[in-house]
């Protein structure tokens, strides 16, 4: 039977953060107690107004298939976001929901993706982004970044890696795992050049609602052709309702359209129901205020894991991640995870997952927890760096 599998399988790989989780969760079912920071998604949970719309949905019986393009009503709510937010006119039109960003990133390879041809992307940058290629049957070619680039492709990287065989990129601005962002001005260049080149530029922006140090800012504003991706999981702090947005030029709308009627029908009525209650302006203020937060927490933690002499040389502008050099006290990242986990009781998560230039001495770190639980984890790791360099 094994060899009736699609051999595009032999190019997507699993997570290997998952061993990680399963040897914490046998951890906690002995007993001991764990500092999450190795999982991506919000500590923070839908506020009451989301809970509330869904809950009046349901009792209302508003649970049918929406239109594969998403509730009108709702599209029109996230094209008042981008004017209000970043001072865009964006036509409902071109606004697609979609069941999660992941379904937006499949609809976006579906869509461009050719057998064959490559996709540049920064290493390191999230895996998913290269396994979409790869569902596809594209190749993602990345292209190893370090610090001094923010760990982002810059267009110089675009412009020397192009090739006959090259289609496009796929950005991330924040990204995961580095919470770095693609400054203006080099993100304006990276368009350019693939448009020159009869390219696709695709940017992720999930967190872009989660940037603290710059004013709002997405690529829509600098080129009509651009497509963004967007989601309702980390601003808005909807993990597992399953709900995203696509924005894309208007000529594609039907293509994109007719993938999502095919593909997935429609994201789930119930969350798009909801999701309007993302954005009237108590709901907004409870967003921004849990935005603080998590300025504040990146501010305390950035600064207490450089006093423990990990490496982090570019302050993550964005999202809720610390992509730190472990490099002074390891060459095996991974291993060194996996103790941090049963000696020091933090989880953490290896640069495996990530590419392979960052694999060996970075881990990263997610300060979507508590501030005390963050001030916990910085004195376990204290201890336990202590103890490790006493023994060495």
């Amino acid at each position: 039977m094994h060899n009736n599998l699609a051999s595009r399988l032999d190019q997507i790989a699993p997570f290997h953060v998952m061993e990680l989780m399963k040897m914490a969760s046998a951890l906690e079912d002995q007993g001991r107690h764990l500092i999450h920071m190795g999982i991506g998604e919000p500590d923070f949970t839908a506020p009451q107004a989301v809970l509330d719309a869904a809950a009046k949905a349901m009792a209302d019986g508003r649970l049918q298939y929406t239109s594969a393009l998403g509730l009108p009503a709702l599209r029109e709510a996230i094209a008042t976001y981008y004017l209000q937010q970043y001072g865009l006119t964006i036509p409902a039109s071109r606004i697609i929901v979609t069941a999660g960003a992941s379904a937006a990133l499949l609809l976006a390879c579906a869509a461009l993706v050719e057998p064959g041809k490559e996709v540049l992307m920064p290493d390191p940058c999230y895996p998913c982004n290269r396994h979409f290629v790869a569902a596809f049957n594209g190749q993602a070619r990345l292209v190893a970044s370090g610090a001094e680039d923010r760990f982002q492709l810059s267009d110089q990287m675009v412009c020397q890696h192009w090739s006959d065989k090259t289609s496009g990129v796929l950005l991330a601005s924040p990204s995961n795992p580095t919470g770095t962002s693609i400054s203006t001005s080099e993100l304006t260049a990276i368009i350019a050049s693939v448009k020159q080149r009869g390219g696709f530029t695709i940017v992720d922006e999930i967190y872009q609602g989660l940037s603290y140090d710059a004013a709002p800012f997405s690529a829509l504003s600098l080129d009509d052709d651009v497509i963004v991706i967007n989601s309702f999981s980390k601003y808005f702090n909807m993990t597992g309702w399953r709900l995203g947005w696509i924005v894309v030029p208007e000529r594609i709308v039907p293509e994109i359209e007719k993938l999502a009627q095919n593909l997935f029908i429609c994201a789930s009525s119930v969350a798009q129901h909801a999701a309007l209650a993302c954005f009237e302006p108590e709901t907004m203020a409870i967003y921004e205020s849990r935005k603080a937060e998590f300025k504040r927490r990146r501010d305390y933690i950035v600064p207490a894991l450089r006093e423990l002499g990990f490496g982090i040389t570019v302050m993550p502008d964005g999202a809720f991640y610390v992509y730190a050099d472990c490099s002074r006290f390891t060459s095996d990242a991974d291993a060194f995870a996996r103790e941090v986990l049963t000696e020091a009781g933090v989880v953490i998560v290896p640069g495996l997952d990530f590419g392979p230039a960052t694999a060996d001495t970075y881990v990263r770190l997610s300060y979507a927890n508590s501030f005390e639980n963050l001030q916990e984890a910085v004195a376990r790791l204290s201890r336990f760096l202590q103890s490790r360099a006493t023994f060495k």
